[in-house]
């Protein structure tokens, strides 16, 4: 792993520039659209990313002055179509994704430590997740960072698929061998 010296992560604030965080989500999310895929991450505007970093805690990764990776820790959300959102307990990620150049070399990984102990602190029990039921090397990533495959649901037509809900314990002891983050 080559993790450099100089990253920082930290809460999204007025100062980022939100194009190019829009545009390191679209990179992130490019070989899923290139299967035909239609995550929001890519297509969504500049004003999507802004909207969804507000709804919970939108965080950056930096490397230096690069943006390398970001994500979006939803508290419970009472108002949620999915019952396991709505969960008094149960916070969710969203939005979360590492620039290409970046993965393979341990910045998810540390991005959801982050993200697992944020939420900790702030009470959650149940950390959960959504992805594409095709997106099975996600899938994958997220059971070896201790996730179960809990139900499904559907967010079309915002999406072209249905997804995989996962969800893991707090307590869990993070094991993040293999991690392509």
């Amino acid at each position: 792993m080559t993790l450099s010296n100089r990253l920082l992560i930290r809460p999204v604030t007025p100062g980022d520039d939100l194009a190019r965080l829009t545009a390191l989500i679209h990179s992130a999310y490019a070989p899923h659209a290139q299967q035909g895929l239609r995550y929001w991450g890519t297509h969504q505007s500049v004003e999507d990313t802004a909207k969804r970093f507000a709804s919970g805690t939108g965080l950056v990764m930096l490397d230096g002055d690069d943006y390398v990776g970001t994500a979006t820790l939803r508290p419970p959300q009472p108002e949620s179509s999915v019952p396991l959102y709505r969960d008094p307990g149960v916070w969710s990620l969203c939005q979360f994704c590492i620039t290409p150049g970046a993965k393979g070399q341990g910045y998810g990984k540390r991005l959801h430590t982050y993200a697992l102990d944020y939420a900790r602190r702030a009470g959650a029990r149940v950390m959960a997740l959504d992805t594409a039921q095709p997106a099975t090397a996600l899938i994958a990533m997220y059971e070896s960072w201790g996730y179960r495959v809990v139900g499904d649901c559907d967010w079309r037509p915002l999406t072209n698929y249905t997804s995989a809900l996962m969800a893991r314990d707090m307590d869990t002891a993070e094991d993040c061998a293999g991690s392509t983050g």
